[in-house]
């Protein structure tokens, strides 16, 4: 799906929503969506000052805060960075898979994972309030190159 579309879409959830698509949330949200993997919030306000020269790092962080209200992107707490998410129009679980050498993020929606992690943390009596999953290693990619060498 192209960014226009994605845009399409995240607007009309908006909408449908009662909540405020700032054109600085559009410049970010597409930003975002253009990106392929994680990104970290400076290296958007970087980006975001060529469409508007006067922002701010509060300016990034309260779009960042919005678009994750939304379900827009994902935050990478481990690398304190952030992920568009392509599956924004529903809720879901969601696992990371992080490359420690090219930094490609995989996002997994593996249901039977995110089962598993609650029960357990019921089997606790532990209430799951916010959950990340993630795991770092290497990619496909990355594993074949190192064993072409």
């Amino acid at each position: 799906m192209s960014i226009q579309q994605q845009l399409e879409r995240a607007e009309r959830l908006c909408e449908q929503r009662g909540v405020r698509f700032t054109p600085t949330r559009r410049h970010v949200f597409s930003l975002l969506a253009g990106q392929k993997g994680a990104v970290s919030a400076y290296e958007l306000l970087d980006r975001l000052r060529e469409l508007e020269p006067n922002a701010k790092p509060p300016t990034v962080y309260r779009a960042l805060d919005f678009l994750l209200a939304q379900g827009f992107v994902h935050k990478v707490e481990s690398l304190n960075a952030f992920l568009f998410c392509d599956h924004f129009a529903e809720h879901h679980p969601m696992q990371l898979l992080i490359c420690t050498q090219c930094g490609d993020v995989i996002e997994l929606h593996d249901q039977a994972i995110n089962r598993a992690f609650e029960h357990q943390a019921e089997q606790h009596g532990f209430a799951i309030t916010s959950q990340s999953i993630e795991a770092h290693g290497r990619c496909r990619r990355c594993r074949s190159e190192t064993a072409d060498s």
